[in-house]
């Protein structure tokens, strides 16, 4: 089993920065790309990064320039940088981790942008 703990959310005034950070931790063997996801109120799960091991990044449209994923391998880790945040950031921001064939997701942090 693998166990995946996010850290970092909170509230913040539109142009702010925040940065989320996620630890694995358990049975890891080979990890094929980690990322993060968010779920804004009625709207449903939508990739917002994602790298993988050799630290290719893949960026929603809506962030690109803004967000800035980051990875440790040797840690297990992976983080979110978050700039020029606007209110329609606002969200559950989940980590996932992908270790084939097992998607493993953590419980969620809130980000919420004011204007």
């Amino acid at each position: 089993q693998v166990r995946v703990v996010e850290s970092g959310g909170g509230l913040v005034q539109a142009g702010g920065s925040l940065r989320l950070y996620c630890v694995a931790s358990g049975s890891i063997f080979s990890i094929a790309a980690m990322g993060w996801y968010r779920r804004a109120p009625g709207k449903q799960r939508e990739l917002v990064a994602a790298i993988t091991g050799g630290g290719t990044t893949n960026y929603a449209d809506s962030v690109k320039g803004r967000f800035t994923i980051s990875r440790d391998n040797a840690k297990n880790t992976v983080s979110l940088q978050m700039n020029s945040l606007k209110p329609e950031d606002t969200a559950v921001y989940y980590c996932n981790v992908d270790q084939r064939p097992f998607t493993y997701w953590g419980q969620g942090t809130q980000v919420t942008v004011s204007s």
